[in-house]
């Protein structure tokens, strides 16, 4: 078996699979002992460890902030545990495999291939799953904005996405495993080769892989966007809209653009993994044709997925860079007309959501007017007060960012 006859990363072997030697030799064939490719991945994954560190970083400590100071929304905490998500992968997969290329061999024992193998792919399925959550987020912020309800279930949201990131990559502990070259003694490599049993069984738990973290962040927010999409052109073509008269408009110019921010990172992630996947397919339909290509490709797909860490807090830090330079304190100083009234939010790129109380006053009011009866006698002053009080509402809640 070469090494070019397996796909690497998530859902596929090892890069460091066996090549076996049909005679005898006095020197290690050049894809065992560190070569030219080796220094070009060290260098390719140290320059995105750095950036993917420092975008993530800044942006895990604005929203910590936030959440200290009293501000963070619900969108807050989602981007929160994606960040977290991206900095295991800078931090665990990303310092793997540069030492990995730099040593060639696995040094590390049997124990720490089974675990960083878990860790390899722990942080990648978090993102997605997290992906997931923010698509189920956003559905509920345009299409139901009055249901308070999964404002409770976000935590629990997460905690079952944390949980099944470490279910979808527990299988790693045990395919991959510490092995001793068949025919240079002493070279050890962690490898996935031989621990299924049929080529079968290779290609199902490559299509598990390929649905939990490839298909099922891009179906979810497909699905999801697509509702919001045609709620909202839907609400913009209704003239008699409730919940536009109730405080709670939905053609919000923060709403636009945080729907554009989650779509706009759900776009980053198909445009980063979609090559890889893409070669992945290609080798389990075509196999003959795979082994022409250059071995070298499969490492470009897999490195260039791997970008999508370092492009999520360039994202965040485009839609919102307005946000970060807000001030806490009592010699904080705002612009002029940045605090709303009756709200203690600054207006600084205004907040990412309407908050779970004013949807419950917003929801209570709806109910009171329609069940309030109506004095003819009082249209020309009452109607006038109640149009008042809901532009005043629909000012404090209008801008909001959901």
């Amino acid at each position: 078996m070469n090494i070019d006859e397996k796909v690497s990363g998530p859902g596929g072997a090892s890069q460091k699979n066996w090549t076996h030697l049909n005679e005898s030799f006095d020197e290690l064939p050049l894809d065992m002992r560190f070569n030219h490719g080796h220094m070009v991945s060290i260098t390719v994954y140290s320059v995105l460890m750095m950036i993917s560190a420092t975008g993530n970083i800044t942006v895990l400590s604005q929203l910590v902030r936030r959440r200290r100071a009293g501000r963070a929304s619900r969108l807050d905490v989602l981007l929160m545990h994606l960040a977290v998500a991206d900095l295991m992968v800078t931090f665990l997969m990303m310092p793997l495999e540069i030492a990995w290329a730099g040593t060639v061999q696995w040094l590390a024992g049997d124990l720490m291939c089974r675990l960083m193998m878990f860790a390899r792919t722990f942080g990648l399925y978090l993102s997605s799953f997290v992906l997931i959550c923010i698509a189920i987020d956003r559905y509920y912020a345009i299409l139901k904005p009055l249901n308070v309800t999964w404002e409770a279930r976000v935590r629990r949201a997460l905690l079952i996405a944390w949980a099944c990131a470490a279910l979808a990559s527990l299988p790693q502990s045990f395919i991959f495993h510490l092995e001793e070259h068949p025919e240079v003694k002493g070279y050890f490599q962690c490898v996935s080769y031989g621990s299924l049993p049929t080529i079968k069984h290779e290609f199902a738990y490559f299509l598990v892989n390929m649905l939990l973290m490839y298909v099922a962040p891009l179906v979810s927010t497909l699905y999801c966007s697509s509702a919001a999409l045609l709620e909202i052109i839907r609400r913009a073509n209704t003239s008699n809209d409730k919940m536009r008269r109730s405080g709670v408009g939905i053609l919000g110019r923060a709403r636009a653009r945080t729907l554009k921010m989650t779509v706009t990172i759900v776009l980053v992630f198909f445009t980063c993994w979609s090559p890889y996947y893409c070669y992945c397919l290609w080798f389990w339909i075509d196999k003959e044709t795979i082994r022409t290509l250059d071995p070298a490709l499969q490492k470009a797909m897999w490195l260039f997925s791997c970008t999508n860490s370092c492009a999520n807090p360039i994202v965040y830090g485009i839609f919102n860079r307005n946000r970060w330079s807000w001030k806490t304190g009592p010699s904080a100083r705002y612009r002029p007309g940045s605090l709303r009234r009756g709200s203690r939010f600054p207006y600084y790129g205004e907040s990412m959501e309407i908050s779970a109380a004013t949807l419950a006053r917003a929801r209570s009011s709806l109910v009171t007017e329609r069940a309030a009866p109506r004095d003819p006698t009082e249209n020309g002053t009452s109607g006038t007060k109640t149009h008042i009080n809901n532009n005043n509402n629909n000012n404090h809640v209008g801008n909001g960012m959901v």
